[in-house]
């Protein structure tokens, strides 16, 4: 008798492990092709993991598992700075295949979103820009159960230089149906209403703040410089900490003005992270991360998130790091 419940928990052993991973963990595991030793990054827009974490390349493998009570959204920062999401839930773990030259048809088996996602790269591999938003608008109403979707609705039509709130606004709502538990779409839903604040065309709005160093900044600093650009950032975003680099390298070769508002909850720590960075333009924490009312002044809701600002007016929305460093040659 003890001979079989001893096969017995060896067996349910190997079946737990062959379904996933440990309860209340994600695992994910795989390999990479022209990528043999080194380090990739990994961060959460939605709270997955705290701060920007990092998965070891060993002879082109890796193993990565985290504690995991939710399901959560991870991003994937490679070397080239390109990003791709993996998609996390308790229990659950996934195989990653992918060739670094070719990240836009990385395979990840597993879960059926990450297998979704799968799906949605290969069909995007080659097309242009213009396919692809139509590829990713016609994914989101295909799949509005999908955590997939909420990805690619912020990626498409919100975190992009050409954004699309009004499209975004009406497809939501068929998302929060489908995933009511889902707290970050409601909070997306709040956040798109803002955003009519500060609208391409119009005028910078007024506002006083006070930087992490203590000094006053207000909108006539910015309002008659030829360009300059406001951002949100936080430490644990991989992307914004890129832009925030490339602003510092044109602020510093005199090319634009720059005003960042960091979202971490510890203005302390902040102050000693600009300091090692060496950042030199002013930055606002006032320590009530997304609930700042300056975010909400300037319509900045995301992480990252910006505006550009020509001669006193708001002309464009969501540039990239490599659009700043091409643009004001700080390459």
């Amino acid at each position: 008798m003890r001979m079989k419940r001893i096969v017995y928990m060896f067996l349910l052993s190997l079946l737990l492990v062959s379904c996933g991973t440990r309860s209340g963990y994600f695992k994910m595991e795989g390999r990479f092709l022209h990528i043999n030793q080194g380090e990739l990054y990994v961060y959460s827009p939605d709270g997955g993991i705290k701060g920007v974490d990092t998965i070891k390349v060993e002879t082109g493998r890796f193993s990565y598992e985290i504690p995991c009570s939710r399901s959560a959204t991870l991003v994937i920062v490679f070397p080239n700075y390109s990003t791709q999401p993996i998609f996390a839930e308790s229990g659950e773990a996934v195989e990653v295949k992918a060739d670094a030259s070719h990240l836009k048809e990385m395979e990840v088996e597993g879960t059926e979103a990450n297998e979704l996602m799968t799906k949605f790269r290969k069909q995007i591999a080659s097309v242009a820009p213009p396919q692809e938003l139509k590829y990713a608008i016609q994914f989101i109403k295909d799949h509005p159960e999908s955590p997939v979707s909420a990805y690619l609705l912020n990626r498409y039509l919100i975190q992009t230089e050409s954004p699309d709130y009004k499209l975004a606004a009406q497809l939501l709502p068929l998302l929060i149906k489908e995933q009511p538990e889902n707290t970050a779409l409601s909070r997306l839903n709040r956040q798109i209403k803002d955003l009519g604040n500060v609208e391409i065309g119009r005028k910078l709005p007024h506002f006083t703040a006070k930087d992490v160093n203590g000094k006053a900044v207000n909108d006539a600093m910015y309002s008659n410089k030829n360009v300059a650009i406001i951002s949100v950032w936080a430490t644990w975003s991989y992307e914004s900490l890129d832009i925030q680099r490339a602003l510092n390298d044109a602020v510093k070769a005199g090319k634009i003005a720059a005003l960042s508002i960091c979202v971490d909850a510890n203005p302390k720590e902040v102050r000693q992270s600009l300091v090692r960075d060496d950042i030199q333009f002013p930055n606002v924490c006032d320590g009530k991360m997304l609930s700042s009312p300056l975010l909400k002044t300037f319509g900045l809701t995301m992480i990252p998130d910006n505006i550009v600002i020509r001669n006193g007016k708001v002309t464009e929305r969501n540039i990239t790091a490599n659009t700043i460093r091409q643009r004001y040659g700080v390459e």
